[in-house]
Parts: C-alpha cells; structure tokens; sequence
C-alpha cells in the first residue's frame, strides 16, 4: 500500500519533473536538473520512477487525459456556434491554468512526437475525426459555414495554445501584462465571426 509520504514525494517529483520538461524539453532535462528541483536526491527519484523516461511517460499519460477532455465535451446537438466557442475558451482555460504542461506537450510534439506517435495517431486521431465529422454534419445542414473542420480544430489549438507555449513573448512585447488579459473576448469576436452562417 502507497503511504501519504510516497503519494506525496511522488507528486512533488512529477511536479519537478514537469518544471524541468517544459524549460528544457525532453532531451536537455537531466535527473539531476530534476532532483534538484524536488529537493531529493537523485537515488530517491530512482526510487519511484527508474528512468526520465517513465517520469516524461507519466506527465504526458496524465496531460493527454486533462487536454482532450475538452473537445470530448463537446455536444453534437448543441449549438454549432456555442459549442465551438465552449470548446475554443475551454482550451484557453488549459493555458491559462497548465502552461508548463501546454509546453511539455508542444516541446514533445517538436521533437517529432517520438514518445507520444502511437496516442496522437490513434486515440487523438480518432477524437479529433469524430469531432470534424460532427462540424461537418453542421456544415452540410448549412448551421455553419463552409470550412475545413480540421483546420478549425488546429486553428483553435494555434490560437489558444499560443499563450501558453509562448507567454514569455507575450509578457515582453506587452511590458509584463498578463498573456492572457484580453484574450477571451478577442478569441470569441474572431471565431463569432468566422462561424457566423
């Protein structure tokens, strides 16, 4: 039986972990980097996780869960507009809420995908087929107009996901404002506007 101090060295090596990944990527993140982090020694990270690998294994198993619930709520008898929008602020509240996780996502997927290829060509796949179907249903009962529903899906990804991965950017172009501030409502004038039928 996992004890309250194992369930919690384990969260704040995850946690450390994480840090560590979305600054330095997979390749630049060492188990001494993420010892350090944690405050442990790295033979009692070895302890609960034998390898960088299965720490990076067990943040992306748990972000790919938190990252398609989203587009998984999505409602096909809802109304096309609103349930775009939904979906479009929910993924804005992911970046909002899970930047370092937005980062370790984008820095896997710049890599090629090497450690999550099998997940994105099946299961994300697959969610993200269903779901263009559904604002292609729209489409051709004229409740939307006509448009690629997958570069819809990626455009939102694009724009929501930007202030996440790039929030340092933003924070300097915009003297130190949050990335964030005034996000929502631009987001929601441009895709009530491209979604207008």
């Amino acid at each position: 039986m996992t004890t309250r101090i194992q369930m919690r060295n384990r969260a704040r090596i995850l946690d450390a972990a994480l840090e560590v990944f979305s600054q330095q990527g997979f390749r630049g993140a060492t188990l001494d980097q993420i010892a350090a982090v944690a405050g442990l020694s790295k033979p009692n990270i070895l302890y609960y996780f034998d390898s960088k690998e299965a720490m990076h294994r067990a943040l992306l198993d748990a972000l790919l869960d938190v990252w398609l619930a989203p587009l998984r709520a999505l409602n096909p008898q809802g109304n096309p507009q609103q349930e775009i929008i939904g979906y479009m602020r929910r993924k804005l509240e992911l970046s909002r809420d899970y930047p370092r996780e937005s980062r370790l996502f984008a820095n896997e997927v710049l890599q090629g995908a090497p450690r999550l290829s099998d997940e994105i060509s099946g299961g994300l796949k697959s969610l993200v087929d269903d779901s263009a179907a559904i604002f292609q249903r729209w489409i051709d009962a004229g409740r939307l107009p006509p448009l690629d529903p997958y570069h819809l899906i990626f455009s939102i990804w694009a724009l929501t996901q930007h202030y996440a991965d790039f929030g340092a950017q933003i924070r300097l172009i915009r003297d130190g404002a949050d990335p964030l501030d005034g996000a929502d409502a631009y987001l929601e004038a441009l895709f009530t506007r491209l979604l207008a039928v």
